[in-house]
């Protein structure tokens, strides 16, 4: 799970140079459990519940993405042929959905790495149930989501999330802190009252890479957001940082990055 530090940074000590599931409202009905041996609609609207992205498969009925939804669907395909013959919980399986709906997330959402690890939005995944997998069924659909992990609610998604992180993203889809500290904070969008801002990340290896431990992760990324976040500041005297790091199944999963966190109202 990820860890978070804050600290006080003095530039003249400094030597100058920065994921997601919270609380949701469900409505509308559930579809018949057959509904998980169905592949996907690409782009269907649901309003789905945190107990729902937990699950490996969901069968919560679409509604109009002109009503009010907080998941969009936004890939959907057949799993590769080297999952034809797996376990359902392989751990191969969540390796190979990050890595697919990640990109899919970035492509969908107009946005690089960095930029959706600092948006309230994020994604989830999903796969056949357990009985339809038995039979065969090896299809995946990714969710874009209107919260993260740490969000206390979610906020509805519009008609279509596509395009969302275009250009200069609203206040309304970046992700800030409301609390004392980063860690164990409220998770609101910027536009809500709030006291830190996740502002850079860090690549802290390729895909490839061993994980260099959790020290080697967090130090880096401390060093890095001290300086990164004083630069956002503008180089104040004195100033406060949070940063977010991850251990090592983020890490197998497929995450390399690291957020910085400024403390700041605005």
């Amino acid at each position: 799970m990820p860890l978070a530090e804050r600290r006080r940074a003095r530039l003249g000590a400094l030597a100058l140079g920065l994921a997601l599931t919270g609380a949701l409202a469900a409505c509308g009905d559930e579809a018949t459990p057959a509904a998980a041996d169905t592949a996907p609609d690409l782009g269907a609207c649901r309003v789905l519940a945190p107990e729902d992205v937990a699950r490996s498969s969901n069968t919560t009925a679409p509604v109009d993405c002109t009503e009010p939804h907080t998941a969009e669907t936004y890939a959907v395909g057949q799993l590769p042929d080297t999952f034809d013959d797996v376990d359902y919980d392989d751990g191969g399986l969540g390796s190979w959905a990050y890595e697919t709906c990640s990109q899919a997330f970035m492509d969908f959402l107009g946005a690089d790495e960095s930029l959706v690890m600092r948006t309230v939005v994020s994604w989830a995944w999903f796969r056949p149930s357990e009985d339809a997998w038995d039979d065969g069924a090896r299809w995946y659909r990714c969710d874009v989501v209107g919260g993260g992990e740490q969000s206390k609610e979610y906020v509805d998604l519009p008609t279509t999330a596509k395009g969302l992180l275009l250009g200069r993203p609203k206040d309304h889809w970046m992700v800030c802190a409301d609390g004392p500290t980063v860690a164990g904070s409220v998770k609101v969008p910027c536009n809500e009252p709030h006291q830190w801002r996740a502002v850079t990340t860090i690549a802290l290896g390729d895909q490839g890479d061993d994980y260099p431990g959790d020290r080697v992760v967090e130090v880096t990324t401390r060093d890095f957001c001290s300086k990164s976040v004083g630069a956002w500041l503008n180089y104040p005297v004195d100033y406060d940082f949070g940063y977010t790091w991850f251990h090592q199944a983020e890490w197998d999963a497929g995450n390399r990055r690291s957020v910085c966190w400024a403390k700041t109202d605005q």
